[in-house]
């Protein structure tokens, strides 16, 4: 094994001696054997990236050899030569006469991986030294602009993004980079069942539209009071953690086969109300016959086979109100760390705060939507908050919602990715019953409830990556659920 180095820094003869950790021999012999050998690079490129080498020149010889092999071209001394003929760093090591002799000393590609993870280990080292120091350095300045509350949330972000992704800033990454995840994206779309980039829903029409949720995307969810906006919500998280099936890749990470973990943040129902209706769903019994406890024995068996069912199902409530959108950010990487998380719920944004006080509320949701965003971004998992719409719909004869009708509609619709209206017709023809005598009107009332009953949209309104339109859905009052239009009629017609 190659030895480990470090560099002893003592700034000052009174401050305790701190020591960065490198391996040099670790590094040349990695790069040795990939030169000799680009199949090692396979092997060991999910491990580490360029940022991992301490040495800059290595850091640039990986990069370069990761972008031919990527490409499908050969990485070996003599071609990685004519791109770094003019390099500073490679001139003081010997120039390319260098690279000859990082190839000629490699010992073999049977021990490539135990290298990446050592060199790997050790820049997480110093990343985690570097960290140290600027919480230091930060805690010890007293502004007026960044608190306690906020450095805090701050080094918990850099730490959580270290344990994630090995570097604690990616900063600029290349083209290369940035191709490859898309074509990575692109492969699981097409391989995945229905061709869905995201994750699946469990409506299938909802997902032709979407594709699925996708990673990183912001989803507003949008509605009157009474359309079953929460409703939707607990439908698709309770679809998606019901379908979670878990694997490993071949370098032992976890991976997600099928739905995922879902992190519910409840701030205007309980846990226990929340549960009460994803349990009427699963078990198809009436959520106010639960409450009340007014179950036959059949309806009590099935309710109690349900819960059973569920404490299987990943899906994690925190029912904490009025919580700042710092506090929830760090509470869901908590739960990515612990237990994993692939979608995240909020119900509903109105209900969140900010992490410091504002001179108006345009100004706090504007940061708290900024917030919802970076933690999609962050965390590499599509968040879905619900939102209020102000009353202004009621006063149209059209009520279907429009972008505009958003409650301080301009931070919303400008950092969410999807926004989606739920609207339900059959719920304002209700209000619009004539007189029993009006027998002419009660017939064409009736005649409209028929077409209308059972029945929603959900209105897409803004997709990024995708049309805008509308999808009907199968409205199931009596058990709070959403489903399939086309299995719904089905179960009508047999």
């Amino acid at each position: 094994m190659a030895d480990i180095r470090a560099i002893t820094i003592r700034p000052t003869p009174d401050e305790p001696t701190e020591t960065i950790p490198f391996s040099i021999e670790a590094e040349q012999q990695l790069l040795g054997a990939i030169l000799t050998n680009n199949d090692v690079y396979e092997r060991i490129g999910s491990l580490i990236a360029h940022a991992h080498f301490y040495e800059p020149v290595h850091a640039r010889i990986f990069e370069l050899c990761a972008e031919r092999i990527t490409r499908g071209a050969l990485a070996s001394p003599v071609t990685i030569k004519a791109f770094m003929e003019d390099d500073p760093g490679l001139k003081e090591l010997g120039g390319p006469a260098y690279l000859a002799r990082l190839a000629g000393a490699a010992i073999g590609a049977y021990a490539a991986r135990d290298y990446a993870q050592m060199i790997r280990e050790l820049a997480l080292r110093r990343e985690l030294i570097g960290l140290g120091q600027d919480i230091s350095a930060r805690a010890a300045k007293v502004t007026v602009e960044e608190d306690a509350g906020e450095q805090i949330k701050r080094a918990e972000q850099t730490l959580y993004t270290l344990a994630e992704q090995g570097v604690a800033e990616r900063g600029f990454q290349t083209f290369l980079k940035a191709v490859s995840d898309a074509i990575t994206v692109a492969s699981a779309a097409y391989q995945r069942d229905g061709g869905l980039s995201g994750t699946p829903t469990g409506l299938k029409d909802l997902d032709s539209k979407l594709g699925g949720l996708n990673p990183s995307d912001l989803i507003i969810l949008a509605g009157r009071p009474s359309m079953g906006k929460t409703s939707l919500a607990t439908n698709i998280a309770f679809n998606v953690a019901k379908a979670y099936r878990e694997g490993t890749d071949e370098m032992g990470n976890r991976k997600v086969l099928g739905g995922g973990v879902v992190g519910f943040f409840s701030l205007e129902m309980s846990a226990e109300q929340l549960a009460t209706r994803i349990l009427s769903e699963a078990a198809e019994v009436p959520s106010e016959k639960i409450r009340r406890g007014d179950l036959s024995e059949e309806e009590f068996r099935k309710f109690v086979q349900a819960a059973h069912d569920l404490q299987k199902c990943p899906l994690y409530i925190d029912d904490t109100p009025a919580l700042p959108i710092n506090q929830l950010a760090a509470r869901a990487r908590r739960l990515k760390r612990t237990h994993g998380l692939d979608v995240l719920m909020v119900d509903y944004l109105q209900l969140l705060r900010a992490a410091s006080a504002k001179d108006s509320r345009v100004n706090e949701v504007s940061e708290i939507t900024q917030g919802l965003k970076a933690i999609a971004k962050e965390l590499a998992i599509p968040v879905i908050a619900l939102s209020q719409l102000s009353r202004q719909v009621e006063n149209r004869e059209d009520k279907r919602p429009q972008l505009s009708d958003l409650r301080e509609s301009g931070s919303i619709e400008q950092d969410a990715d999807v926004v989606m209206f739920v609207f339900r017709e059959e719920y304002y023809r209700e209000r619009e019953k004539p007189a029993d005598h009006e027998l002419e009107k009660m017939a064409t009332w009736q005649q409209i409830m028929e077409s209308v009953h059972g029945k929603a949209e959900v209105i897409i309104g803004k997709q990024r990556h995708g049309p805008i339109g509308t999808v009907e859905l199968a409205f199931e009052g009596q058990f709070t659920r959403f489903s399939n239009l086309e299995r719904h009629r089905q179960q009508d017609w047999g």
